[in-house]
């Protein structure tokens, strides 16, 4: 009796060490490819395990090693029973496994041998832990399930999905994003079923499929391994639904009406109303159909989804005069194809469409009242693309695996109005007299359309040689954009009206006509083309099991990029960029419950295609010159406006500027660039307290080195002050070699190399003498933090999550877009175009001290539930920036303040004193959202789920940005200093009704 007991407690025990094992992927990744995941574990020495997923009849087999040891690579997301035999005989109990995306899940198989007599037979099945700890992994990541998500009050896009993760939050910028580790919105990469869909143009943003479409996201934080690159922010990894041998169908309905959203507050400052947004709501009603099921049992799967989005925003301007409503009813869809070609071949075929096409109205608006009068303008707006791609798996032998993909990402923007077609923008200088009616009948100046097109492909392998797990692999990409910008208008041209004298001479060399006291420019400024970028990277990495408890990762990357330009030749061209990483991961233990693990590595940035086109494009810049002969007055919509009427053309057509061609442009970008990259350094500390609960801590440095941005070269060594080259892309603070006067004749003949560092900025004292030359101080960010976390795992009654970052972000560069000073246009940010720009150092924009996130669900009943998700986050850093500074006499914003003779046209007669950067905060932010959720098993495969979520609970409405300028001209003090522009949106109801059947 004693030894059945001391038996039945054995079994336990391994059954429980077992159930550890196998929850050990939620908080970390282990050598899994970025589409499916990996069962790794120890059984009998040449034991054969096999691992059967019972929805699909996919069944994989192994021969575990001398040492016991077997692996499972490149399996689909899923539950699978593993099972061990030799000689015909198990040697282990039958295992109930979830494979989720991204992760290694070890399995200790338990063997018969420890089991008694009359338990011979019986299997066993262990209980699945949804987290514990993954002694594989060296690094960080977040695991989230649709089945998580659907408990959850968890807004439906992908950026809510990433916001659970510590340490990542949503960008303080007026354009959006969410910056991971301090570092800037312009950095992140996205993933769906391996195929890159990041926005390429700007690097913020990204192709987003239909967020039913998903089947589980995986947030890689840091520290993620040498098969990801491209960024030196975060990583979000999205795999989607699949079919199975089970015909399933179902429909999903989501209601936001504007009955169920709080009123958004208007805004006021010394009394006045400055922003009116309280008659801003919107009405959303989303509708999703899905199939799935066999096309050939154990063979061929289908997955497909339809999903029709109405979409009724309606905002008012600032003044409360101007009224747009939207109407976008776009239908999405997505599908999946799963052929089982055999158990060593897969093949999967996915897509899907984000194509969205809106169209607002816009009216006249009196807001006292209430009421709209006339619509005077429409306007369009065409977004998305259709996306794909097809990946092959195979088995080649037992310890031999591959995998190859390719795949396209497609996006459109194209925004334009009616009155984009119909009318000119036209402006005056204020000598002019005015016609007494709006000029012109557009408000905008630009039309721009682009087209991007991503074609991707990689191959990735595994081979296992013993006590190594080799990985190695490709991957390329194509990155196209088809670009075009034009002024609105008939003929695409900019008017603009100038006082002058008879006789005078004008800028193209002409003469003002007798009798005319005005002059016209009729300006076409276009950038058309198709510009392409090639990104590559090869990688290897060796996973040694030093010991059973110590495994040493070691990776190397080597990234190549190639921006081009709008003719096709090379503009910005880098190469030969190694990336070594470096981890290690100790069970401490050696029954998986305690590790401590660390992770060393270099990440590199690509440049965004947005710099191709702004300075690589074939830019027509014409301008031709009449004499003004008074106004037109026209009528639109009932609204009258002006045009100005031309006399005479003055001169002859200037295009000196951009005659159409991309010209040459060895004076705009350094010859021998320099990437931009950023050093990681990770060490951490995890362990399982039961079978349920699970904690850790980690800390985590980062560094970015060197930025890629326009400076302007005023000055070359040589040439005593003069030698301008104008606008440069190159990396401040390091040599730049590019295009100039090498003999001080006044004309480019040859390289110069310009230490920027020290040159490149001229000098002069008030009576314009040269002094000298300046240089720019290096960019340099850096990144340091602490995070505690807390998880408790489902178990069909409650789960918790708790998590705790205190960090700081400081430096003198934010990265490639400009948080603060609201400016988007990645890589050439005013961070660097003249040295006084980015002297001061201090906290940056995505530096917040204090985030707190706790999400947790509770089952009432088998059919109630109830969820919670909250952050708290302190507020960003605020800098009073101002205009100008000591040396000269540039108007950018700056961290000079003028306080003396700031009325003195000779710059250096006035006195400044610096306005350091960061000195004051937003207030703290607090975030409650909460659902309930109800739950009707109606038969045996038709289940009901009805869920309401209010997000943003409690209404806050505070402060999430201010206005930055304490000066907005020299010396003068700009009234709206620290005025609120950007708030928390207000609460919001959300009811979700599926079906399953």
């Amino acid at each position: 009796m004693g030894e059945i007991t001391t038996n039945r407690r054995a079994l336990r025990h391994g059954a429980l060490c077992l159930a550890i094992g196998l929850g050990l992927a939620v908080s970390s990744s282990a050598f899994a490819a970025n589409t499916d995941g990996t069962i790794v574990g120890r059984t009998k020495s040449g034991a054969t395990v096999t691992a059967r997923d019972p929805a699909t009849g996919l069944t994989r087999t192994v021969t575990a090693d001398a040492e016991g040891n077997f692996r499972l690579p490149y399996l689909p997301v899923g539950r699978y029973q593993v099972d061990s035999s030799k000689d015909g005989k198990p040697v282990a109990t039958t295992a109930d496994v979830t494979v989720s995306l991204g992760n290694a899940t070890t399995v200790n198989l338990v063997e018969r041998g420890s089991a008694t007599t009359e338990l011979e037979g019986v299997q066993v099945s262990a209980p699945v832990v949804i987290s514990a700890v993954d002694v594989s992994s060296t690094e960080t990541a977040t695991n989230i399930s649709r089945e998580e998500i659907r408990r959850l009050p968890v807004d439906q896009n992908v950026q809510s999905v990433a916001l659970l993760a510590p340490g990542v939050n949503k960008g303080n910028a007026g354009f959006g994003g969410i910056s991971f580790g301090g570092s800037s919105v312009a950095e992140n990469s996205f993933y769906v079923n391996g195929l890159n869909v990041t926005d390429f143009y700007n690097r913020n943003g990204f192709s987003e499929a239909p967020f039913a479409f998903y089947q589980e996201f995986q947030v890689k934080t840091g520290g993620y391994s040498v098969e990801f690159g491209r960024t030196t922010g975060g990583v979000v990894n999205a795999v989607t639904r699949s079919g199975t041998n089970e015909f399933k169908a179902g429909a999903e309905m989501t209601f936001e009406p504007s009955a169920w959203q709080a009123t958004t507050k208007n805004r006021y400052w010394d009394g006045e109303r400055y922003i009116t947004s309280s008659e801003d709501h919107y009405s959303r009603t989303k509708m999703n159909v899905y199939a799935s099921g066999p096309i050939v049992k154990d063979k061929l799967f289908f997955f497909a989804m339809y999903e029709a989005r109405g979409y009724t925003p309606q905002n008012t301007d600032n003044l409360g005069t101007v009224l747009t409503q939207n109407d976008t009813d776009s239908g999405f869809w997505g599908a999946k194809i799963d052929w089982h070609i055999n158990d060593k071949n897969l093949f999967e075929f996915m897509a899907f469409s984000d194509k969205d096409k809106n169209v607002g109205s816009v009216y006249n608006y009196d807001y006292a009242t209430h009421t709209k009068s006339q619509r005077n303008d429409q306007i369009f707006s065409d977004t998305g693309g259709k996306n794909w791609n097809g990946t092959f798996t195979s088995y080649l032998v037992d310890n031999l695996s591959m995998k190859l993909m390719y795949g396209r990402n497609q996006r459109e923007d194209f925004t334009r109005a009616q009155s984009d077609i119909e009318c000119n923008p036209v402006a005056k200088v204020s000598a002019v007299p005015g016609p007494g009616v709006p000029l012109g009948c557009s408000t905008s100046t630009a039309v721009i359309k682009r087209n991007d097109t991503r074609k991707q492909g990689r191959a990735d392998f595994e081979w296992s040689l013993g006590d190594h797990l080799i990985r190695f692999g490709y991957d390329h990409e194509v990155d196209t954009s088809i670009y075009s910008r034009h002024y609105p208008g008939p003929g695409a041209y900019y008017y603009n009206i100038y006082a002058t004298t008879p006789g005078a001479t004008i800028e193209n060399g002409g003469v003002v006509p007798a009798g005319y006291n005005a002059y016209v420019r009729a300006r076409r400024y276009e950038i058309a083309g198709t510009f392409e970028t090639t990104n590559n990277a090869y990688y290897v990495e060796d996973n040694w099991n030093i010991t059973p408890d110590f495994l040493l990762n070691a990776g190397l990357r080597r990234d190549a990029f190639d921006n081009k330009t709008g003719e096709g030749a090379s503009y910005i061209k880098m190469d030969n960029m190694i990336a070594p990483r470096l981890g290690f991961s100790w069970d401490l233990k050696g029954d998986g419950t305690t590790k401590i693990f660390g992770n060393l590595g270099r990440y590199y940035l690509p440049v965004a295609n947005v710099i191709n086109i702004k300075q690589a494009g074939g830019l027509l810049d014409q301008r031709t010159y009449y004499a003004f002969d008074g106004y037109q007055i026209l009528d639109r919509n009932g609204s009258p406006y002006a045009m100005p009427i031309l006399g005479p053309q003055i001169g002859p057509v200037d295009d000196s500027q951009g005659n159409g061609t991309v010209g040459d442009l060895r004076a705009e970008v350094d010859k021998h660039m320099d990437s931009v990259y950023q050093d990681e350094a990770i060490l951490g500390f995890q362990q399982a307290i039961t079978d349920k609960w699970s904690w850790g801590v980690s800390g985590t440095y980062r560094k970015l080195h060197d930025a890629i941005d326009d400076m302007e070269i005023s000055a070359t060594p040589q040439c005593g002050g003069d030698g301008y080259i104008g606008y440069v892309m190159g990396n401040p603070g390091r040599k730049l070699t590019v295009y100039g006067d090498t003999n001080c004749d006044g004309t480019p003949d040859g390289y110069i190399d310009i230490d920027t560092s020290k040159q490149g900025w001229a000098l002069y004292d008030a009576q314009g003498n040269y002094l000298g030359q300046r240089g720019w101080k290096k960019p340099r960010r850096s990144f340091g933090s602490l995070e505690f976390q807390v998880d408790r795992a489902w178990d069909e009654k409650w789960m918790f999550n708790a998590s705790y970052v205190l960090s700081w972000s400081r430096g003198n560069a934010e990265g490639p877009v400009n948080s603060d000073t609201n400016f988007d246009d990645t890589g050439r940010t005013e961070n660097f175009d003249d040295p006084w720009v980015n002297l001061s150092g201090g906290y940056l924009p995505n530096d917040h001290r204090h985030q707190f996130k706790v999400r947790g669900t509770y089952a009432i009943t088998p059919h109630w539930q109830v969820g919670a998700d909250l952050t708290a986050l302190s507020g960003s850093p605020i800098t009073g920036y101002g205009v100008g500074n000591p040396y000269d006499a540039t108007v950018y914003h700056s961290y000079f303040i003028c306080v003396e003779n700031c009325a003195d046209p000779i710059s250096q007669n006035r006195v400044y004193q610096r306005s350091p950067r960061g000195e004051d905060r937003t207030p703290w932010t607090f975030n409650l959202n909460a659902s309930i959720t109800y739950l009707m098993p109606l038969d045996e495969k038709n289940n009901l789920r009805v869920k309401f979520a209010v997000y943003n609970l409690l209404n806050q409405q505070r402060t999430l940005g201010v206005d930055q300028d304490l000066q907005t001209s020299v010396g003068g003090l700009n009234p709206t200093y620290l005025q609120p522009q950007r708030f928390q949106s207000p609460r919001f109801g959300q009811l979700t009704v599926s079906l399953d059947f």
